[in-house]
């Protein structure tokens, strides 16, 4: 199984939107990826969830997290780790993340963090090239 971060617009895509990035969510889902999320990305994942243009109640946005995702994950603590790697430090919590729990991915949209290519053993790489590895890695099922 392969453990990956996939950062919160990755996430949030997944489970709202339908398209490519959603093949995400059965993947999770069906034990092929599993999941590592700490305190820290876990709060950011409800704030973006609750932005208006959304419409999700706290009921729903409830659900996502209790139903949708949590059982699919680990939480790892961050609370020790300072370093910074990413020209915008709001992105740095999701690098200490894949860290603290040993990914080999992190999954991301986001330009400061693709620009790094790899941190450590954590390669961060765009969800269409995420998707395309889970591809070869299932023998292109």
């Amino acid at each position: 199984m392969i453990r990956a971060v996939l950062d919160t617009n990755v996430l949030v895509s997944a489970l709202l939107f339908g398209g490519r990035v959603s093949a995400l969510q059965a993947a999770w889902q069906g034990g092929r990826v599993r999941l590592v999320l700490c305190r820290e990305t876990v709060d950011e994942l409800l704030r973006v969830l609750a932005y208006p243009k959304f419409r999700l109640s706290a009921r729903e946005i409830s659900f996502l997290i209790e139903s949708e995702v949590l059982p699919f994950a680990d939480v790892v603590d961050i609370s020790g780790r300072k370093e910074a790697y990413c020209r915008d430090p709001e992105d740095d919590k999701f690098i200490h993340c894949a860290l603290s729990g040993r990914c080999m991915y992190l999954v991301s949209g986001d330009k400061d963090l693709l620009s790094l290519g790899q941190v450590g053993t954590v390669r961060i790489v765009p969800p269409e090239g995420f998707l395309a590895l889970l591809g070869r890695s299932s023998g292109g099922r």
